[in-house]
Order: structure tokens, then sequence, then C-alpha cells
């Protein structure tokens, strides 16, 4: 791979002898231009941008050293190499300074530029290559980010995560969730003629267009599925506002898309006041899209309320979920679902409300276990789907097995039960928290998403130590440290692992090692 270099030299006679001698070719460059000063070099080096700059010190008008500074503050990647007399030491030490790549003293031989050039050249190889590398290494970390952002929204819009998670995950992932109201659009665009010739890379230049209007705001979260449906997750300050966005985005939408030979069916969800209610709004967006596309044209707010008064008991699935086993499948099955099965076969509405209640209530346990929900689940990314190709009550008993025996076998292979991730959590917060004097149970507790009776119970269980034992543990471990480490005082020390009476930890920490914070220094 060659090099562009460019050579500024006020004595023409030097300058064409070291442009028509050296083999520029053979050192890996190519000679791009030249200069008999820096000020008629400048316009020269801004088009042609090389990666490597010789010149001279002395030069009339510019001189090399000014020239030098201003390229290195415009075109940073430039290499410099300067040409000197042995009268110039003090050009030099400033030549250092402003970081030039070599430089060469005169009478400078073609031969002594061929190796300083040589050698660059492998210089720059390397250079590129790591540029190369951290390049992939960036469009690697882009492509995670984009993964572990699709999978939050997926989370969000299933009900699978909480939202303390979904705000602190989405802060490390760029996307601020934190609003006053929300809600759930999804779009389907489809060939409005079925028979005609369907063309993939047309579709998706016709998404590409959809998704151009959204990019661009923050308050719109996008999530693309499989099977070329859109989620827009939005928020907004109050329902009115809104709502009046969603209306004007939604008319720009069917603008574009009537612009095409394809169709666009719109589910819309009603605004919720809470992130744990966004996967309420999704399935209110997607009894919309059924609605329009199924059996009944009512309108979604009618179709809404009638599959309200045919939803799951959700605490009889959580109750299953977290102590039933395969073998009560049917028990459970006969007893909750199947007395809703032949109702919800007339109606795709009815049939996704069913389904979505329990699809929620597994995400909910696997998500409270620590688990990936769409892994553990991987139906959840084609729920759509998979509910589409309910037509029996067999079908509907066979798809809900298999969801409900995927999380039951992930349940079982918890050592640690359905509070491990919770425990988890509440166990990081206190090794971050415990120099604060004031951490309380309560506090904690409420990081787990738990009542503080609650988790007092969860966590003596799980732990087999109180939550008070567990904080002083973690406080006499670091105070055993910096006993150890540091020349603190005891005193000292004290404040620093959350004990604002002196006595008192020297008294806690007697109790738990036998020894009073002056002797186990001494015996250290």
């Amino acid at each position: 791979m060659s090099y562009k270099v460019f050579f500024v030299e006020d004595e023409i006679i030097t300058r064409e002898g070291i442009r028509d001698n050296v083999d520029w070719q053979a050192s890996g460059f190519e000679f791009c231009g030249e200069a008999a000063d820096g000020e008629m070099a400048l316009p020269l080096l801004r088009s042609i941008q090389p990666d490597v700059l010789i010149t001279d010190i002395k030069m009339p008008f510019m001189d090399g050293l000014q020239l030098s500074k201003i390229v290195r503050e415009h075109m940073p990647w430039v290499k410099i190499i300067i040409l000197s007399g042995h009268d110039e030491f003090e050009y030099a030490q400033q030549a250092i300074n402003l970081g030039v790549t070599d430089y060469l003293l005169k009478p400078v031989t073609v031969q002594k530029l061929q190796n300083t050039l040589c050698k660059l050249a492998v210089q720059l190889d390397q250079e590129r290559k790591e540029q190369e590398n951290l390049k992939k290494l960036q469009e690697q970390v882009e492509e995670n980010r984009a993964t572990l952002r699709d999978k939050l929204l997926f989370k969000l819009a299933v009900g699978a995560i909480s939202p303390t998670d979904a705000i602190e995950k989405g802060q490390m992932l760029g996307l601020d969730l934190i609003a006053r109201v929300y809600l759930v659009v999804i779009l389907k665009i489809e060939l409005g003629d079925r028979t005609e010739q369907y063309d993939y890379d047309e579709y998706q230049r016709v998404q590409s267009v959809v998704t151009g209007l959204l990019e661009n705001n923050p308050d719109i979260f996008v999530l693309k599925r499989d099977w070329g449906d859109l989620i827009l997750i939005m928020k907004g300050s109050t329902p009115e506002y809104l709502e009046e966005e969603r209306d004007l985005l939604l008319d720009d939408i069917r603008q574009a898309v009537a612009k095409t030979r394809y169709q666009l069916t719109i589910g819309v969800g009603v605004s919720k006041k809470r992130i744990a209610d966004i996967s309420q709004s999704f399935v209110e967006a997607l009894a919309h899209i059924q609605n329009l596309t199924g059996e009944n044209k009512s309108g979604s707010n009618q179709a809404v309320e009638q599959a309200e008064l045919f939803k799951v008991d959700k605490l009889a699935v959580e109750n299953y979920l977290r102590s039933g086993t395969k073998d009560e499948f049917d028990e459970f099955f006969n007893a909750y679902l199947c007395p809703l099965g032949e109702t919800a076969l007339k109606s795709n509405l009815i049939k996704n409300y069913i389904f979505v209640d329990v699809v929620l209530a597994v995400a909910k346990l696997v998500n409270d276990l620590g688990g990936e929900v769409d892994k553990v689940i991987p139906e959840l990314n084609s729920i759509e789907l998979v509910m589409s190709n309910i037509k029996t009550i067999e079908q509907l008993r066979e798809q809900a097995f298999k969801i409900l025996s995927s999380a039951l076998a992930y349940r079982d292979s918890q050592p640690n039960g359905q509070y491990k991730k919770l425990i988890r959590r509440a166990k990081e917060y206190m090794e971050s928290h415990y120099t604060n004097a004031e951490l309380s149970l309560n506090e904690v507790a409420a990081r787990a998403n738990l009542s503080a009776s609650h988790f007092s119970v969860v966590f003596s269980q799980e732990t087999s130590q109180t939550f008070k034992e567990y904080l002083t543990e973690i406080r006499i471990n670091k105070a055993k440290e910096l006993l150890r480490m540091t020349s603190l005082r005891s005193a000292d020390i004290a404040y620093q692992v959350g004990y604002n009476d002196p006595h008192y930890f020297s008294s806690v920490f007697k109790k738990n090692t036998g020894l009073s914070p002056i002797e186990f220094r001494s015996q250290t």
C-alpha cells in the first residue's frame, strides 16, 4: 500500500534533486506534490491530504516550523520530516516540541532519505492496521450495543424487566427512559396487493423511509422485529402531548407509505404513567392490530374492553410457575386456560390477550431469576407468529405447555430459586454503599423491589444471614483490610466503613473477630 508524500523546499536544485532521484515507489510512497515555501504549500496540502510532509526549516514567507505548526493543528495524522542545516539546533528543538516524526541534517543523501521513508512506511502500515482493528472493534461494540438495545426494548414491551433495571440499563445504552407517560405503537407494512411480486430490497427501502422519520426523535425508541413489524415505544410529558405527537408522526408515516405499493396497518396502545405498564400498552397495540385485520371492526377501545373480560387469572399463572410441575400442567390448563379456550379461538383479539397474559407471567419469572427471557423462551421473539398459528384447543394447549415447561425447567435449574437476581442486586448495592452509616434495610429492600418485611425474610432464607449480619460482615472485612494496608487511626477507619461512633465500631469489631482493632493490627 502506497502513501502520499508532499515536499516543501525553497532551493529548486535540492527540491528537484530529491524529487527526481528518490525511488518513492520502492519505499512505499507516491510523490504527490511540491512547493517552494509554506504559504504556497498550505492550499495544496489541504487539497491533497498527504500522509507525509517533508519540509525544509529555513524558507521565505512561511518557514518549515510555521508550516509544521499549522499542519499539526489541522491535519494531525500527517507525519512530518524536517530537513535542517547544522547551524539550526534551536530550530531543531522547536521542531521536536511540535512532535515531528524525524529530523534530518543537510545535506540529505537520497539513500538516507530513502531509509527514513522505509522505516516510516513500516510505522504507517502498523498504524493503519491498528486503525482498521480499532474500527472493527468499534463496529463490533456498536453491533453488540444495538443487540443489547433491542433486547432491552423487547423486555420493556413484554414486561420482562423491572423499572429500575430498565432505567439503569437504558442509561448505559444511551436510552433515556424516564418520562411521565408512555405508549406503544405497532406498524405493520405489507404489500397492498398480495398477488404482486414481493421485493425484499424494495421492502427494506420502504422500511428505511419510515425509520428515517423516527430516528432523530429522542422520545421514540424503535424495535424492529424479524417478521418486519416495527414496535415504537414513545414517551412524553402528558397524555395529551404524547397523543398529539403520535398522531402527527403517524400522519407523516401514512403519507410516506402511501407513495409506495405497500399498505400500512397501525396498532395503537393507550398511554400509561409507569414503565411497568408499557407491556399493557403493547398488548393493547397488538389487540388493535388484530382488531383491524381480523373479524371485529368496531374499534380498538371497544376491542380492549371486550378482551379485558377474558383475561387470565395472572395470580394463578404466577403460582403455577413458582411451585408447579410439568405433571400438573393438564390440571392447571383445564382449570384456568381451557374455559377461555373456545371463546378465544373465535376471536384473535381475545386469544392474543389470553396468550400474552401467560407470556408476561413467564417473562416476569425468568427476569426475577436473572435469566435472559428471549433465550429461555425463544418463542417470545416471534410471539405474533406463534399466536397466529393457534387454531385449535390442542394447539393452544401445546404452545402453552411448551412455553410454561421451558420456564419451569429454567426455574428448577437455578440453585438459589426465584430470588437469586434480587438478592444479587441487593448485595451489590450493599457492597457499594456500606460506607453510608445511614444505609438501612428499607433502602436496600426498595432496590430489590420488595417490601422491607418480605425482603428481610427472603434475604435470610437465601443467604443464611440477616441483613444486619451481612452488612456488618462487609464493614468488618473492609476494616480488616484498612488496618493491614494503611496507617489510618481506628477512629478514621470506623468512619470509612460506615460507623459514626468509633467506640461502637471497636465493640462490633471485637465481637466479630475476638480482637480489638489495635490488637488486630499488632498481629499483622
